[in-house]
């Protein structure tokens, strides 16, 4: 092993735990010396990203897809998985090593997202450690010592989940009129009232990180100023908290809720950052969820497409194999460049994000482009690919026991979630070609 290499296995494990720090200095002796069959290819990536992507796969390993299959149709929480993650470290990737992370940016954060969906986890093995990769990072930059010390190596550990509490039902992509309302009190503590939705996790969570309006919309210069962010415990003892699950089309194995506060009382070291900044400071966690959602779609699509393609080799129909006609293969060929192309744009979106946080040249504006651009591109590239797998299948591709149908049901998600192919579209339009705003 060279030193550069041996240098970087060592930076990469220092933070987490003794298990993985073995696993990776061990690389070359216990990961197989002929690489298992990924459609995606890994030229360009670095050796960090590389052995991210071989040590989390070997987590992965441990839950095949019957896993994934059992719980997607007894929608239970995947509790088994995230302690698998946690113990190894692994939801502390993008973390800060002081606080027991990895202190790894976001690109090996979204490999990692990828490697899980792509694993046969699908969005609902994501999902379930989603929140507590992207919602800290907002956290992480702007909470205090003590907020951060005190959640931080809780969510790292797997002691605590956490959850993100921003989509409201009569605002839905509208964030700036969100009214979920948290009133300060005589002695500085807060009083929440409103109703939040569409909150992965929120079952099993005991932190939220909450926006909401400190003033409201009619006192403030600018409909982004007079928000506040929150890092919340979801104590299910205390009055004035109820959420409801939500019954959905796919990531059943992962809960999605409404949650409603009535007089919800939170106290003032809750805030995170000053109050009234928090659009600004909620801006570094969305670029970086769409950095994390565009992974997680290449991943669904890599395997949704492996799986096509395993099929078309191995199904005889007419005395051949079904791969060998075209008009089975050039669909999937196409889908699979498609995937490719998106990989490029996600990986460029992940890098300006981590340079931005050290390089004043990089503008926010060219991160947050690249970073919607990518999940786009990915989510489009996604959806063809399991939508030409199910096809691919024939009538098979109906059945649970061939994995195809659920990915179909879950690239859905990265086209609406969390914000939808139209408002990127009308991002871009306003943002880079310069034309009138449509909404």
């Amino acid at each position: 092993m060279s030193r550069p290499f041996a240098r970087s296995l060592s930076q990469l494990a220092r933070p987490l735990s003794q298990k993985p720090r073995q696993l990776l200095r061990r690389r070359h002796r216990d990961f197989s010396t002929s690489t298992p069959r990924h459609l995606m290819g890994m030229t360009g990536f670095t050796e960090t990203q590389v052995t991210v992507r071989e040590a989390v796969a070997a987590v992965c390993s441990r839950f095949p897809n019957t896993y994934w299959q059992e719980h997607d149709q007894s929608e239970q929480d995947p509790t088994e998985f995230h302690a698998a993650l946690a113990k190894d470290g692994w939801l502390g990737i993008a973390l800060p090593e002081e606080l027991g992370g990895a202190g790894l940016g976001i690109s090996e954060a979204t490999i990692m997202m990828q490697t899980i969906t792509e694993s046969g986890a699908g969005m609902a093995g994501a999902q379930s450690i989603h929140a507590n990769v992207y919602a800290t990072q907002p956290l992480a930059r702007f909470g205090t010592q003590e907020q951060l010390h005190r959640t931080i190596p809780n969510i790292i550990s797997g002691q605590w989940r956490a959850c993100f509490g921003v989509t409201e039902p009569n605002a839905g992509l509208d964030t700036l009129r969100l009214s979920t309302a948290a009133k300060v009190q005589p002695d500085g503590s807060y009083r929440i009232t409103g109703q939040k939705i569409w909150i992965t996790c929120a079952q099993v969570a005991r932190k939220m990180i909450l926006l909401a309006r400190t003033t409201p919309r009619d006192e403030v210069r600018k409909p982004s100023e007079g928000l506040s962010l929150f890092c919340i415990d979801l104590d299910r003892t205390q009055p004035g908290l109820d959420m409801r699950r939500i019954k959905k089309m796919g990531g059943r194995a992962v809960d999605a809720n409404e949650v409603w506060f009535d007089n919800y009382a939170v106290p003032a070291d809750t805030l995170v950052g000053a109050e009234g900044e928090g659009f600004k400071i909620i801006l570094h966690g969305m670029n970086a969820e769409r950095c994390l959602l565009a992974g997680e779609a290449l991943g669904l699509g890599y395997a949704a497409l492996g799986k096509a393609a395993e099929y078309a080799r191995g199904r005889v129909v007419f005395q051949r194999p079904i791969g060998q006609n075209q008009a089975v293969a050039h669909p999937l060929a196409d889908a699979y460049m498609q995937l490719e192309a998106a990989k490029l744009a996600t990986y460029h979106a992940a890098r300006l994000y981590d340079a931005s946080r050290s390089d004043a040249t990089v503008q926010q504006d060219a991160v947050g482009v690249a970073a919607n651009s990518a999940k786009y591109l990915a989510a489009e590239a996604a959806f063809t690919a399991c939508e030409r797998a199910v096809l691919a299948h024939g009538g098979m591709g109906y059945a649970v026991e061939f994995d195809v149908e659920r990915y179909f049901r879950e690239c859905l998600v990265p086209r609406i979630a969390p914000v939808s192919r139209e408002m990127i579209l009308n991002y871009i339009s306003e943002k880079v070609l310069k034309l009138p705003r449509s909404y």
